[in-house]
């Protein structure tokens, strides 16, 4: 069973919030991959709702989801993902409707996704899943993502089934049931970032936990494995889903618990560890030292490498376990 330690947990929380005071968050604005400030809520909402239900596994080994677009430079995995997405809002707004997406082929969505020699894996079941998506909005909320968001009154969870949390609204979403909430929650910070949704209880925000947020929570010691799992990840075996529930689970938890005491909200410390694992802690060797990739970087190298085993040579590098068959995260 993955274990949480908590004293590393408190000790890598400790080494974490000076880059998290000095950060300025994304305003999830920049209209190269989100609508505009001044786009219409409901487009907004719906948008994001559509795009974070796509983003998963993108990449497979030896074939990543990357391309170079006319006249901008590359983009690699979910930066391309969702500037194919605005560009689609910003050329064509009326297939982000419950209309449209409700009848979408998959060849409509390599279409839209596929740019170059780059495609998603799977446009079966993303077609799938959007068509899910457009139907139980429709038959739910009337097909408006601001009456999702509204019949939530600002919880995440509620734990009542008579009155449930936006989490728990998407769930009858086959695109948002992962267990572990990987889609929920980065919705929500989504959302709450782009004034759309004011959480209430705050205590229930967590880490949209995915491949790199794994990474650097095994590198950093925070979550520890039994030797099965860890021989596991060292021969490249897969993972079975109840593994992976359980790793992903212990992962989440051991972030919120660096999250409380850096002092921290878990969505900002998101994008910190999400930079941090696509710059700096990346798969293979991690640029531990001599990064300069601000905020996760100070003069010195990474922010966390007096407190990591892997940048104080205590231990080798281990990368996250492979799970690659899912649509979760």
């Amino acid at each position: 069973m993955p274990i949480v330690d908590m004293v590393q947990a408190k000790r890598i929380g400790r080494r974490i919030s000076g880059a998290m005071r000095d950060y300025i968050p994304d305003s999830f604005t920049d209209p190269r991959y989100y609508p505009g400030r001044d786009a219409d809520d409901e487009q907004v909402a719906f948008y994001f709702l559509v795009m974070v239900a796509m983003d998963h596994r993108l990449s497979r080994p030896g074939r990543p989801y990357e391309a170079r677009l006319s006249g901008e430079g590359l983009y690699h995995g979910a930066d391309l993902l969702y500037r194919l997405g605005a560009r689609m809002l910003q050329e064509n707004p009326g297939f982000f409707t419950v209309k449209r997406l409700a009848h979408i082929t998959p060849g409509e969505v390599r279409a839209w996704l596929c740019a170059g020699s780059a495609c998603p894996p799977d446009a079966e079941l993303r077609a799938a899943l959007l068509r899910d998506l457009a139907r139980k909005l429709k038959q739910y909320y009337g097909g408006s993502v601001l009456k999702l968001i509204e019949e939530s009154q600002g919880y995440l969870h509620t734990w009542d089934p008579r009155a449930p949390g936006l989490v728990e609204r998407l769930t009858v979403f086959q695109a948002y049931n992962d267990p572990v909430e990987k889609k929920a929650m980065l919705l929500a910070k989504f959302l709450e970032r782009r004034g759309l949704l004011r959480i209430h209880d705050t205590w229930n925000k967590r880490v949209p936990v995915d491949n790199h947020l794994v990474r650097i929570a095994l590198r950093t010691g925070i979550v520890v494995l039994e030797r099965e799992l860890e021989e596991k990840i060292l021969s490249q075996r897969a993972f079975t889903p109840w593994e992976d529930i359980l790793l992903r689970v212990s992962v989440r938890e051991a972030w919120h618990r660096v999250a409380l005491e850096a002092g921290a909200d878990d969505f900002i410390l998101d994008d910190i560890l999400w930079a941090m694992g696509r710059r700096v802690c990346v798969r293979g060797n991690p640029h531990c030292r001599g990064c300069r990739s601000r905020p996760v970087c100070n003069d010195t190298g990474c922010v966390l490498a007096d407190a990591c085993p892997v940048a104080l040579r205590s231990r080798a590098p281990l990368n996250e376990h492979l799970f690659l068959n899912t649509y979760w995260y």
